[in-house]
């Protein structure tokens, strides 16, 4: 599938391996937005906003000649109305992976591309079931730092894979790029 080349508005290395992986050509841009949740701001209005604003800091960024699309995304894990965003130390996550361990979680990722003629915007939501953790199976995940960078403190690509029951939904949205809605908004971007 012959893709248009984008630039991506994103630190993530998940991201980058997804985009190559669906064979979609790219230059990383480097952007740095508010990440803080808007009082009132529900988790999907939070998630689709934050990842708007990183395609549009991208966008802002570039030279006024550019005509190459910018993608942004942005990913949350969702347990109730609670967003568990990216741990800010061990305890964080530790009480995040509490939090998690026995109980049912979404897993929201949004995806924007922001071109010279529109800013277009996909939701995807999986659901992810944790298994009961144990104090040891917690301060093991802790002690391998994979989850110190990562939406609820884990990493579903990773060794946390061994704590999921199930998942309904989109894996790679749950990595942090929707594969599929990605693929489907380059389509229409190119007009195939």
């Amino acid at each position: 599938m012959n893709f248009p080349k984008i630039y991506l508005a994103s630190k993530s290395p998940r991201r980058r391996e997804l985009l190559a992986q669906i064979g979609v050509e790219f230059s990383v841009l480097s952007v740095d937005v508010d990440e803080g949740r808007l009082a009132d701001e529900t988790p999907i209005d939070y998630v689709q906003r934050v990842a708007i604003a990183k395609a549009r800091s991208g966008w802002d960024s570039l030279d006024k000649e550019n005509q190459l699309p910018v993608l942004g995304s942005d990913t949350s894990v969702v347990l109730g109305d609670t967003i568990l965003g990216k741990p800010k130390n061990d305890a964080d996550a530790r009480n995040m992976l509490l939090q998690l361990s026995g109980r049912e979680h979404e897993v929201m990722t949004a995806v924007a591309i922001v071109s010279t003629s529109e800013v277009r915007c996909e939701l995807s939501t999986s659901t992810v079931h944790f298994t009961a953790l144990t104090d040891a199976d917690i301060e093991w995940y802790l002690s391998t730092k994979e989850g110190v960078d990562k939406a609820g403190g884990y990493a579903v690509q990773g060794l946390a894979a061994i704590f999921i029951e199930q998942i309904k939904g989109s894996y790679s949205g749950i990595m942090g790029l929707p594969v599929r809605e990605t693929a489907m908004m380059l389509k229409q971007l190119s007009g195939r």
